[in-house]
């Protein structure tokens, strides 16, 4: 293992790669259906999956919205881009076009849906009452709340006329099938995208409750729209009689080909699971612990033993500083190893994108408490702080890919020699 740091990108690389819509998407389109057929969604792999479903298909009618940086090249379908994660007037814009787009359809018609992670953010279609500053008051206190992805997408949906079902009941009666990249823990397509067309039966109510659990302030539009009926689309409502939702990537073979390149590499693979949970900070130190347990135990003639996990951690924002789940995980497991030797780590999210930075994640090594102390930089202060991207980058530890086109969730790879 002459270059950990080198090995465990090659991992991180090898998640990104599998997930690639142009790789993994075709086989799962059936024939382009005769009559109307007309491809709408949303995400960050959304620009790329709609360049799949072109490279099988020829041009398509259509409309997908996609974070800023991520649009690709298509030759029917029109693609715009939007902010990620807290929405703006192009997604506004975009998703009242696409609402109409498909109303009016008929039963004869076929609506391709394409939903991947960040479809939260990009379809932006507020509450009657809410305006898109409200829903960005929203969408940023969530952010910093440290509320699991689960409990966020509950709230959005009920602050919103496009998301849990909305969308699939707005296209009714016409045929449709929605293809799903999973970026949640647990792969239910219902939390994907906040669910634009999958129903759900939560209420106004627990979506209120949510916001007093995680103390989120919000504008008094949105509560208002809480004590309002709910336009949420149950689970049982038959506009979704006609909707099939089809999971077609996950976090789960992602890992699995990284664990495949890693155990050729000649290492031992543990899987610790895909649906990591947590604060950051926690995870990172509760890692700590069990690699230096692993360390402890290990002979001379030992293979490199390579751990893998997947999932979404949160980070409650404690400080203003500049980062994300994956930096900060990375940040507080090198504080709890405090230099041991031999072991090494990567975390990233797979769309390129930490939180809010245009940087994917981390690496650390034993050196990099040594790093940082010789130009005079404190990781426990960047971390009280919530600044583990300047500290990183202070180091040369961030891990930048720019726009993956692809998004199946957080990568952690822990190499232990």
């Amino acid at each position: 293992m002459q270059n950990p740091a080198r090995f465990l990108r090659s991992l991180f690389d090898r998640a990104v790669e599998v997930a690639d819509p142009m790789q993994s998407l075709a086989r799962f389109l059936p024939p382009k259906p005769a009559g109307r057929v007309v491809v709408i969604g949303a995400g960050k792999a959304s620009a790329r999956m709609a360049e799949a479903v072109e490279a099988a298909w020829g041009p398509c009618e259509g409309l997908v919205i996609t974070r800023y940086g991520y649009g690709r090249p298509c030759r029917g379908i029109e693609i715009v881009e939007a902010a990620h994660p807290v929405p703006d007037q192009a997604g506004v814009d975009a998703t009242a076009r696409m609402l109409a787009l498909v109303s009016g359809l008929q039963e004869r018609d076929f609506v391709l849906a394409l939903i991947s992670g960040g479809a939260s953010a990009l379809l932006c279609a507020p509450a009657a009452g809410m305006t898109l500053a409200d829903k960005q008051a929203v969408n940023a206190g969530l952010l910093a709340s440290g509320a699991p992805i689960g409990d966020m997408n509950i709230l959005r949906k009920h602050l919103s006329r496009v998301k849990g079902g909305q969308l699939a009941a707005a296209a009714y009666p016409a045929r449709m099938l929605a293809l799903l990249i999973s970026d949640v823990p647990g792969d239910d397509p219902a939390l994907i995208g906040s669910g634009p067309t999958v129903g759900d039966d939560s209420t106004g109510q627990q979506a209120a409750a949510i916001l007093q659990h995680w103390k989120v302030a919000v504008p008094d539009s949105a509560l208002a729209a809480l004590k309002r009926p709910s336009q949420v689309v149950s689970t049982t409502d038959p506009r979704l009689s006609r909707v099939q939702n089809v999971l077609y990537a996950a976090p789960a073979q992602s890992l699995q080909a990284a664990a495949l390149l890693a155990e050729k590499s000649g290492c031992e693979v543990r899987l610790l699971g895909d649906a990591l949970e947590g604060e950051a900070r926690d995870v990172g130190a509760e890692m700590a612990a069990l690699a230096l347990r692993l360390k402890a135990g290990r002979t001379a003639t030992d293979r490199p033993l390579v751990l893998l996990s997947g999932g979404e951690l949160t980070v409650t924002r404690r400080g203003a500083g500049v980062g994300g789940p994956n930096a900060e995980f990375c940040l507080a497991l090198a504080l709890a190893l405090d230099g041991a030797e031999g072991i090494h780590v990567i975390a990233c999210d797979t769309d390129g994108v930490d939180g809010a930075a245009e940087i994917a994640g981390a690496i650390i090594g034993p050196d990099t408490l040594a790093s940082s102390a010789r130009i005079g930089v404190s990781a426990a202060d960047a971390l009280a702080r919530n600044d583990a991207h300047s500290f990183f980058r202070q180091i040369g530890g961030n891990v930048i890919t720019g726009p993956t086109l692809t998004n199946v969730n957080d990568f952690r790879a822990i190499l232990i020699l």
